[in-house]
């Protein structure tokens, strides 16, 4: 008999401390990382900023219920080089990758048949495969990591996502596509994994990357997940007949009272639909019990365009003005991140890939020269931001901003800027202030020499 108690006492110890060591797993376990970035969306395309009648629900209580920046910047005014800065944490001028993996004859109409296209630009050219991404990093910390949407990072194989340190890949490799038939100027470009397929031809782009990040979270229990999530939405469709917006015609029916034709419609359309895509993978998350370890970060590639415009903001897209360089940010994390903040801390894409690594624990290569810092003891309101200065070069247009100054030399336009009281960079008033504007120039210079003394990146760089 007492034998039998004491059988009986230790399976029960041995479940109890079965139990207690689960418990202290799963409370011990990495948070898991959600990265979302839109395609083109502007600084004031969400409706929690009331400025325009888009319809963002999921953002806008993700934004109640975290953070929402408004002084959030990209390295630069398009795709290819704004998404490697926040893949390496580093500057384009320092990973190599500052201008867009783009070809040119496009621009013509060039119909490029599937021998052209694959030796062409978009075909073998790349980030450089020395540089470490996001994947790399906490793939290495023991995440599962994986890629949905618009990859943008080259197309050959040493190019694309199961080489760059992620263990999943569903999208497209290129800059953009068509939203159904996944094809750019003709060719397919939906790829699974090192594979190009035809498989959901005639889908919804937004609603696959959505389906395939589900898939994965739903399959990562018991790891840490990091899941980047790159739409390709609200860009314009890449095709001859059909470059504007598109989206499913449910969507559309959400703007009743504007032109149902009309291009601005589609584009909110479209932000809707990511916005409901989003909301999707969330509510996965907070089923599977994961929502307090799981940090949501959210933003935009660059600047809106097409999008009705980015009042307060001058320009757009392409542009070294506020427009096409500041954009939406939200971060949330119930429990780690207060609720219903507004920071207009200057902060910057550069500063992601830091805050992961320090996050996960992850362990940062010696000699890796990152550009940014740790963001969340600044969003938490612990410290203000380190930032002081940011710098700019899409070619021959250039750009600074230090403290509350902005500089730019443009073949547009240019000047000097006070962002204090000049938001829309209406008032240049450089002749009015020569010290400040020669001090922007040498920061500006300074920067400069800094990246060419840089190790060299391809493949712009004569390396």
């Amino acid at each position: 008999m007492k034998n039998l108690l004491l059988v009986r006492w230790f399976a029960a110890f041995a479940i109890a401390s079965a139990l207690s060591l689960a418990t202290a797993v799963a409370a011990a376990r990495a948070p898991n990382v959600i990265l979302v970035l839109a395609d083109d969306q502007g600084y004031p395309d969400l409706g929690v900023i009331g400025s325009k009648p888009v319809l963002t629900p999921t953002l806008d209580r993700l934004a109640r219920e975290g953070v929402r920046a408004t002084s959030f910047y990209v390295t630069w005014p398009a795709c290819t080089p704004s998404r490697a800065s926040l893949l390496t944490g580093r500057y384009p001028q320092r990973n190599g990758l500052y201008d867009m993996v783009r070809n040119d004859m496009v621009n013509y109409k060039h119909q490029y048949s599937e021998e052209e296209y694959a030796v062409s630009p978009e075909m073998t050219l790349g980030l450089d495969p020395r540089e470490i991404t996001l994947g790399n990093l906490l793939q290495g910390a023991g995440y599962r990591t994986g890629v949905f949407g618009k990859w943008d990072m080259g197309q050959a194989r040493r190019y694309l996502p199961l080489q760059r340190g992620f263990h999943d890949f569903y999208g497209h490799g290129n800059n953009g596509i068509d939203y159904y038939t996944h094809e750019r100027y003709g060719i397919p470009s939906m790829f699974r994994g090192n594979q190009r397929t035809k498989e959901d031809q005639g889908k919804y782009a937004t609603d696959l990357f959505k389906r395939e990040a589900i898939r994965f979270i739903r399959e990562s229990r018991g790891q840490p997940f990091f899941v980047y999530l790159p739409f390709n939405a609200p860009h314009g469709a890449s095709n001859f007949d059909k470059g504007g917006v598109q989206a499913p015609e449910e969507f559309i029916r959400k703007y009743p009272d504007m032109d149902q034709k009309g291009r601005l419609t589609a584009y909110y359309a479209a932000v809707t639909a990511m916005d409901a895509a989003i909301g999707e993978v969330m509510a996965v998350v907070k089923e599977l019990g994961q929502e307090k370890n799981t940090l949501f970060l959210f933003l935009s590639d660059n600047g809106g365009s097409g999008n009705g415009g980015n009042a307060p903001l001058r320009g757009q897209k392409s542009t070294m003005w506020e427009g096409g360089l500041r954009v939406p940010f939200v971060a949330w994390w119930p429990g780690h991140l207060p609720a219903g903040v507004v920071t207009d801390e200057f902060l910057t894409s550069l500063e992601i890939f830091p805050t992961l690594a320090a996050l996960s624990g992850a362990k940062v290569p010696a000699g890796l020269e990152l550009d940014g810092f740790d963001l969340l003891p600044v969003l938490r309101g612990e410290k203000k931001s380190p930032r002081t200065e940011m710098f700019w070069e899409r070619r021959s247009d250039r750009a600074a901003r230090v403290g509350n100054w902005k500089w730019v030399s443009a073949g547009k336009g240019g000047g000097l800027f006070d962002l204090s009281r000049d938001l829309g960079e209406k008032e240049d008033v450089s002749a009015k202030n020569p010290e400040i504007t020669a001090k922007m120039k040498a920061a500006f210079a300074a920067w400069k020499a800094k990246m060419e003394a840089a190790e060299p990146r391809g493949p712009f760089r004569d390396y």
